[in-house]
């Protein structure tokens, strides 16, 4: 390091030295990095809090057109623990419409490693979290879903663009926006060169961000893939009833699972066709978020939404055969309670508003309806439901170039779930083929988003020392195991 970024150590001239810590700003009680004065603030999810800087950069809604209306990006800094590289961690959180900074926090300890020696940076993706959020009415688009009729979601959607319309131009609200605010962010930090940490869709923003800036790129890590030639929602019922019926295998294979709940798949069909009859009767239920009672008749919606929810991870995945068979018995107050639970939950975390923007300018134009879906548990009303929709949203512009796949060099780490219901592992393959230097994991038994799982962060941490993932032993992986299906109501049998 020369004499002048050994000075920029205890002066503001950070930019000059490529990523030197930061210094106090005692006018503003907090620190700078960069161009960027944060101040303390706390980041919190699931009761899990992560003590973090915060700052806002305000940027062009269009950023084709700059003197235009402007809004701000929340930003989200988690110093290093030791001596910091000059190249940062950016976490990118998926969804689309899932606030990085709300995501965080459930990722932390996981990268305990990583943090040693380089920053976290959080950017709320615009529309999303505290980079004015759009929020559709979640009440509304839960009735939405349950009424199941293309014409209540595309009520939903055309009352939803109406309330955000006087606020934003929703046009401007895609991954190629996020890419160029992702882009102003490292130049406002000083950031030479990225560590890119994608899940989820967040892994399409980073294959786009390292095609659009390789040489700001040093790693790429994607966890559970959405490769660029990906239409998303196009493949969820397949993927679903993939995962869904290696479940229902495990339980059949269980002798407890088998002798005292029976086969979830044939509960399945049979719990399908009387929901999908209606003419159930209410049930009161105790709601699990207020705990008031609550009465409500069981629909196809609830039981669709549960399963494509609780097959994301393992642990939840566990409970699909007892809950099928409570409900196969007449006993839904666990179906209700858990999706009013689901619900809840995904209201708070997903900003729909800024979800259509990306669906219905980037994959709703190639989405069609696939005859197969027909006898799978989301069934063809997904896609319909999906261009019903997308006919009532604007439409922004796409690169000519956005379904390429990402090529070259770069150092890329892709990890996948064996039985991920989204994003199964032939995602990660068709990225890393690609990639000279790319290698794609795939974690025994597991489900999505599996950065945290077994060794999985001391890999991670490795990687980004090294950059090159070839060098990884990940044998450390092969001690994962599938967790197993609930034998009755307290879970396994000793």
């Amino acid at each position: 390091m020369d004499r002048r970024c050994l000075i920029g150590l205890a002066a503001l001239a950070l930019a000059a030295c490529g990523g030197a810590p930061p210094t106090p700003t005692p006018e503003a009680n907090g620190l700078r990095y960069g161009r960027l004065a944060f101040t303390p603030c706390a980041l919190t999810a699931m009761r899990q809090s992560v003590e973090a800087q915060c700052a806002t950069l305000q940027v062009p809604e269009d950023h084709d057109r700059p003197d235009g209306r402007r809004i701000g990006l929340a930003v989200a800094w988690i110093p290093a623990r030791g001596e910091p590289a000059e190249d940062p961690i950016v976490f990118i959180a998926g969804g689309p419409g899932q606030s990085a900074r709300e995501a965080y926090p459930l990722l932390h300890d996981a990268l305990a490693d990583a943090r040693r020696t380089r920053h976290v940076l959080l950017v709320d993706a615009r529309g999303t979290g505290g980079s004015h959020r759009l929020q559709c009415d979640p009440d509304e688009g839960l009735e939405a879903l349950l009424e199941s009729s293309a014409e209540a979601n595309a009520r939903f959607a055309a009352d939803c663009r109406k309330a955000l319309a006087a606020k934003a131009d929703l046009r401007r609200y895609t991954t190629t926006d996020h890419v160029r605010d992702l882009e102003r962010v490292r130049e406002a930090v000083g950031a030479p060169r990225l560590n890119l940490l994608g899940v989820s869709y967040g892994t399409r923003v980073a294959q786009q961000y390292a095609k659009r800036h390789p040489q700001h790129v040093r790693t790429v890590t994607l966890d559970s893939v959405v490769p660029n030639s990906l239409v998303l929602g196009q493949e969820h019922a397949r993927n679903l009833d993939a995962a869904l019926q290696a479940q229902f295998a495990r339980c059949r294979a269980d002798a407890g699972c088998r002798r005292n709940l029976g086969d979830p798949a044939a509960h399945l069909a049979a719990l399908r066709t009387r929901l999908q009859q209606g003419g159930l009767a209410p049930v009161r239920y105790r709601d699990p978020v207020d705990g008031q009672w609550r009465e409500e008749v069981p629909r196809y919606g609830h039981l669709a939404a549960l399963l494509r929810l609780y097959a994301y991870q393992p642990q939840a995945a566990a409970v699909l055969p007892w809950l099928l068979h409570e409900a196969a018995q007449g006993r839904y107050e666990s179906l209700l309670a858990q999706s009013r639970l689901l619900y809840a939950d995904l209201g708070d975390a997903i900003a729909l508003g800024m979800q259509l923007s990306v669906l219905c300018t980037e994959d709703a134009p190639e989405l069609r309806a696939d005859p197969a879906d027909a006898g799978r548990v989301l069934g063809p009303e997904f896609v319909a439901f999906t261009l019903a929709q997308c006919a009532q949203w604007p439409k922004g512009t796409r690169p000519a170039d956005f379904r390429a796949p990402l090529r070259g060099d770069l150092p890329v780490l892709a990890i996948s779930g064996e039985h991920d219901p989204v994003t199964p592992p032939r995602y990660g393959h068709d990225v890393v083929r690609h990639l000279r230097n790319g290698r794609h994991l795939v974690l025994p038994g597991q489900g999505h988003s599996v950065l945290a799982v077994g060794c999985m962060p001391k890999l991670f941490a490795q990687f980004l020392e090294r950059a090159d993932a070839r060098s990884l032993d990940a044998g450390c992986l092969q001690r994962l195991q599938p967790v197993p299906p609930f034998a009755g109501a307290y879970g396994w049998e000793p």
